[in-house]
């Protein structure tokens, strides 16, 4: 009886693990997100950006730098937007509120959480050198809400911590639930105010990678560009005590530049494609 038991516990756990995972648009890896709704993190990621933003020093929107961010912002949105929507894939950006912000800080730093609030730091700027180098950040983080990383990140420490039984996730049990609350908290940690953040994997910074240089490609920024930023980001992080956070859970530099010169020919097959020259 025991192990019969135990057999139908296994088997209806494999089951919901099933229904827990979807593909990644692009890359098609199969990635394990079902435990958190796409609903609750955008919840959650929404109050998040709006406790960081009153709390931050946000550059106005008329500021050059503001809006060359929101420029760059808004085109590889649409881009990413039809292209998604023309592949049967529009499901993943329903409830997205874009946002493109600016606030003042000396990090090397942006982000973009789930349900499209994106941020960069004033400090990448420099950085970035020009508006090719804002897009190629800005496909960079908008890929880690698009390839739902954060819901991946979510999903996986919450199965690690037990949060599994059989049926309670599928029928919402969990939705509301301090220790779902505590784990999504931690995984869109933006700032000081998250004690703990659980940084994106190598795989998922890999990822972002190439779906980066494909999203800015088909938004009409040359993809050759992301190579010579990640350089300067790299002699940055060198001649820093303590790396941007930016690099910080990312692949070994040369590493990172030698898959990216590897992906450069599919991504300006896209470039090409949408009108790049």
């Amino acid at each position: 009886m025991k192990t019969f038991f135990k057999s139908s516990i296994a088997a209806v756990a494999l089951v919901i693990f099933i229904w827990a995972c979807q593909r990644v648009p692009l890359t098609g890896r199969k990635q394990f997100v079902g435990l958190v709704s796409n609903e609750q993190m955008m919840a959650m990621s929404f109050t998040e950006y709006k406790g960081f933003m009153d709390t931050s020093k946000v550059v106005s929107a008329s500021n050059r730098d503001a809006e060359m961010v929101a420029r760059v912002g808004g085109r590889i949105k649409t881009a990413v937007e039809n292209y998604l929507i023309q592949n049967n894939y529009s499901q993943i950006i329903d409830g997205y509120q874009w946002e493109f912000k600016v606030v003042q800080s000396k990090e090397l730093n942006a982000w973009c959480m789930p349900g499209g609030k994106v941020c960069f730091y004033t400090g990448i700027l420099p950085i970035c050198k020009d508006e090719a180098g804002v897009a190629v950040v800005m496909g960079h983080e908008i890929a880690h809400a698009i390839a739902s990383h954060g819901r991946e990140r979510a999903s996986e420490a919450m199965a690690a911590q037990g949060i599994t039984q059989v049926g309670a996730v599928a029928a919402g049990v969990y939705t509301g639930n301090q220790q779902v609350m505590d784990i999504v908290g931690q995984v869109l940690g933006v700032g000081s105010q998250m004690g703990v953040v659980l940084p994106n994997s190598r795989r998922q910074e890999s990822e972002a990678d190439k779906l980066g240089l494909i999203f800015m490609s088909m938004a009409g920024y040359n993809p050759q560009n992301a190579v010579d930023f990640w350089k300067r980001m790299a002699e940055a992080g060198a001649k820093s005590q303590k790396p941007p956070k930016l690099l910080s859970t990312h692949p070994a530099d040369e590493v990172r530049i030698a898959d990216l010169e590897k992906q450069l020919p599919q991504a300006i097959k896209y470039y090409q494609a949408y009108g790049g020259k």
